[in-house]
């Protein structure tokens, strides 16, 4: 390992990318540690650690949330426009005709996602804000109209800041952008994670932690073997004659990936989940009393650990079948088969090859759907059992990381082989 290491740093284009990246990481932790002016620092620490729903959502940010930074929100609001626009590209025909047009329709998309993504983050700043006012915190100090509409659009100007780094890291060809800085907001809370554990260590929690190190790398293995599984179906082309030449006769494979619908599952259902508490903060303090106990019965409700595990587990699963039939369509695929003169072995081209991988998907999809319910319910799980507060990383950051490291090496080692290539 260590000597691809070192090949890949010798190669200097691939160097001075890689420093550049670096560069653009350190700016972004340095703009974390930027807060907003009027914030009651100790206040907004306090709530965020009574309030699991708000906890939640500073782990995604990478803990700017808690320093309520510039750019608290991280790239969440470009997330969600990606995934609306993607989920439209199956509805709007038009849409789907943009992405069918490869590069150039791919781009027009892309400025779309970043127009979606500044009324997205002044509506998610606009709910976070009210959202911290309602607690009894005093975490604001004297938040007036401009205040509010000043502090909106910093962090919406955050948001769009990390964009466009984002997408600088992406040019470099080393990974993608966005998934990179999610990776760093993950990783950056782990060493003071390590001190406070270092810090309480007692000795009657040796076992227990010798325990979570075992559970952790039996999860990093379950992890890179999930994500890098496929199932492999062969596929036949037939020979073509045009003219005096002959086409076609080769063999060749159609992978389906096990974990084909990646993060956004459980990307989904976090929203689902935090989205029904979320509102019911706005209805604690009404005036009428049956809205007011029916929002505390509902964030009673999903304060419960074993009714808010068992509601994310099932959507979890429920959300990686929808997303995987939207992302991966067998009719489109056997019939650009058929188009293209390839068919599958033993199967018939058309209806046939199409029930055959709709069937194929269905077991496939159903080993990823535990997996990535089982893996977003695995902090709850382990908590309950270890009897343990804190968790140094989730399954579902977990999850990240390693798909980060992962699509990055391979990005590195795609540029490595290209070099060579280049010196033949």
């Amino acid at each position: 390992m260590w000597e691809r290491l070192k090949q890949i740093w010798m190669i200097q284009d691939l160097r001075k990318s890689i420093l550049f990246v670096i560069a653009l990481l350190v700016l972004v932790r340095l703009a974390a540690h930027v807060p907003i002016p009027g914030i009651n620092a100790a206040a907004l620490q306090g709530f965020i650690a009574q309030n699991q729903i708000i906890g939640l959502l500073n782990i995604f940010s990478g803990g700017t949330l808690q320093s309520f930074s510039v750019i608290m929100m991280g790239v969440g609001p470009y997330i969600t426009a990606s995934i609306i626009f993607q989920l439209l590209g199956m509805i709007v025909p038009s849409i789907e005709e943009l992405q069918k047009e490869g590069e150039s329709g791919q781009q027009r998309i892309n400025q779309w996602t970043r127009l979606a993504t500044v009324p997205l983050a002044l509506l998610q700043s606009f709910g976070t804000i009210n959202l911290l006012r309602q607690s009894q915190a005093n975490i604001f100090v004297d938040l007036t109209v401009f205040k509010l509409i000043t502090i909106m659009i910093t962090v919406t100007a955050g948001t769009l800041f990390l964009v466009w780094l984002g997408e600088l890291i992406t040019e470099k060809n080393i990974g993608n952008g966005v998934s990179i800085l999610i990776f760093t907001g993950i990783i950056s809370s782990l060493p003071t994670a390590v001190e406070r554990m270092i810090l309480t260590f007692d000795k009657s929690q040796l076992i227990q932690l010798i325990a979570l190190a075992v559970l952790a790398v039996i999860t990093i293995v379950g992890v890179v073997f999930i994500t890098q599984g496929q199932r492999i179906i062969p596929v036949q082309y037939a020979r073509q004659m045009r003219g005096s030449r002959m086409f076609g006769g080769v063999s060749t494979h159609l992978p389906i990936k096990v974990n084909m619908a990646g993060v956004i599952p459980i990307i989904f259902a976090i929203s689902l989940v935090l989205f029904p508490p979320l509102i019911a903060q706005f209805f604690v303090r009404a005036r009428t009393a049956w809205i007011a106990s029916a929002a505390e019965r509902v964030i009673q409700i999903f304060n419960d650990q074993l009714i808010y595990g068992i509601l994310y587990f099932v959507l979890v699963f429920g959300f990686t079948f929808f997303y995987t039939s939207i992302v991966f369509q067998p009719e489109k695929v056997a019939e650009n088969l058929q188009k293209q003169g390839g068919f599958i072995p033993g199967i018939r081209p058309g209806t046939a090859t199409a029930e055959y991988l709709s069937r194929v998907t269905n077991r496939v999809m159903l080993a990823g759907a535990l997996f990535l319910a089982v893996i977003a319910v695995l902090p709850l799980v382990v908590q309950k059992m270890m009897g343990t507060g804190t968790l140094l990383i989730g399954g579902t950051s977990l999850l990240i990381v390693v798909s980060v490291i992962i699509e990055t090496m391979g990005k590195l080692e795609s540029q490595v082989t290209m070099h060579e290539y280049d010196k033949l």
